[in-house]
């Protein structure tokens, strides 16, 4: 097996020591070519040349969530081809590790990476469906380029508590849970639109739902982690379905400390519900607007302010080791 080895040099929860333990292993079990990434957007264009090139079978991420999103962009730049593109495999190495943690993969990168190798010895792999993001057409958005995302986007609260955590660790600070509460904290205090929601949800068939101050689409649950606590926004999302979505209608103090209290202590069973929570599963078709520019993330990405985006699920997207 040929194999790509994408490394994020900046990886919040690994050193050099460790990435080159994980070189090591990997290399002993495969024709290992390892690339350290060298600035934004490089994880993209390697996931790319791999699509391209006829002689990779395999891309194994070593990074975050973000390492992991330009990976698959780039794999998927021409589109799903399941069985005709190289499979993906991921070591988690960032602060949170989403998407491998969803796939039930170890937070440990030396002890994920072990469960690599033995997926790669028993050949099991699933085959997982993503979600893809586009600027909407007839909108000042309609020229944002499509991009996939692997576990989650949002549009307003969650995307600025977002931008609010980039612009924090480009001044240096620590990608830490302690930090993400803190801004989110500040977003609450901040937010101009949390008592008057300007988003409205779009779905064939459907009547509109409007005024909604919170949009969270999930491609699979957990939404995020707190540490090693789940946190499940859209509880029935799977990578094995479309999308989810999560809308609130009201973030007043009240309602945030009650959606708050019910996410924290959310579960595979029972997430977020009340009179001002909107809930919509598997779905393959969507748009989320706004009657003004809000923040935009996917993957934990801070992606600038978008007015309107439309949502597309592909249940079948790409080959996984796990």
């Amino acid at each position: 097996m040929r194999a790509l080895l994408v490394v994020n040099p900046a990886a919040t929860t690994t050193s050099a020591r460790t990435r080159d333990v994980l070189i090591h292993a990997l290399a002993s079990e495969m024709k290992l070519e390892a690339v350290t990434t060298e600035y934004r957007g490089h994880a993209r264009d390697l996931g790319r040349r791999a699509a391209d090139s006829d002689d990779i079978d395999l891309v194994v991420a070593l990074g975050g969530d973000g390492t992991v999103n330009e990976v698959v962009n780039g794999l998927l730049h021409r589109g799903p081809d399941p069985e005709g593109l190289p499979k993906l495999a991921v070591v988690p190495g960032g602060s949170t590790n989403v998407f491998a943690r969803a796939l039930g993969l170890p937070n440990d990168a030396v002890e994920a990476t072990g469960a690599i190798l033995d997926a790669l010895e028993n050949r099991t792999e699933r085959t997982v469906g993503l979600g893809l993001a586009a600027g909407t057409p007839g909108t000042e958005d309609e020229a944002a380029p499509e991009r996939w995302f692997t576990f989650c986007a949002g549009l307003g609260f969650d995307a600025g508590v977002v931008g609010r955590v980039e612009q924090k660790r480009e001044t240096g600070k620590r990608s830490t849970h302690a930090l993400y509460v803190r801004q989110v904290v500040r977003q609450f205090l901040n937010d101009a639109h949390r008592r008057h929601g300007t988003i409205t949800l779009e779905e064939p068939g459907r009547d509109p739902v409007t005024d909604l101050a919170l949009s969270i689409v999930c491609n699979t649950a957990p939404w995020t982690y707190l540490g090693n606590r789940p946190v499940y926004a859209s509880p029935k999302a799977s990578f094995d379905t479309a999308l989810d979505v999560l809308g609130l209608k009201r973030l007043s103090t009240p309602a945030v400390a009650l959606y708050g209290t019910q996410l924290l202590t959310s579960s595979p069973e029972k997430g977020p519900r009340g009179k001002h929570a909107v809930s919509r599963h598997d779905l393959t078709d969507f748009t989320l607007h706004s009657k003004v520019p809000l923040p935009f993330q996917m993957d934990g990405d801070h992606l600038g302010l978008r007015t309107s985006v439309t949502f597309t699920g592909v249940r079948r997207a790409l080959r996984v080791i796990v």
